[in-house]
């Protein structure tokens, strides 16, 4: 089991979600997140003074899946938020040591779904 955690740009956010569906991965949450990367923010004008802005609105999308969904999961993140742009986000891998569905008491693969 592993958990999925990825930090996308939020108008690629419908994108993401179709290219997973493709692959029927449907479970996840996600939340608004506020970043900085490579991008390094950028500088606005406000009511004639220059404000930087260096953290940068992102969502942040997490998805336990089982082993075999890792795979199409990771593809269907990339395939939805690639712009080739830099700012198109980060995803993370890591290690699920155990998952309990509350409502049945289902543990590991099968809470997953």
């Amino acid at each position: 089991m592993k958990l999925v955690i990825a930090y996308i740009q939020p108008e690629r956010l419908n994108a993401v979600k179709q290219a997973l569906y493709e692959r029927e991965i449907t479970k996840m949450s996600v939340t608004n997140a506020l970043g900085c990367g490579q991008q390094m923010g950028y500088h606005e004008s406000y009511r004639g003074v220059d404000v930087e802005v260096n953290l940068l609105k992102k969502v942040r999308m997490e998805i336990a899946v089982n082993d075999d969904y890792l795979k199409p999961t990771i593809d269907g993140i990339i395939k939805g938020a690639k712009t080739g742009e830099i700012g198109d986000g980060k995803i993370f891998v890591l290690d699920l040591h155990e998952c309990i569905r509350i409502r049945t008491g289902e543990t590991s693969g099968a809470a997953i779904g």
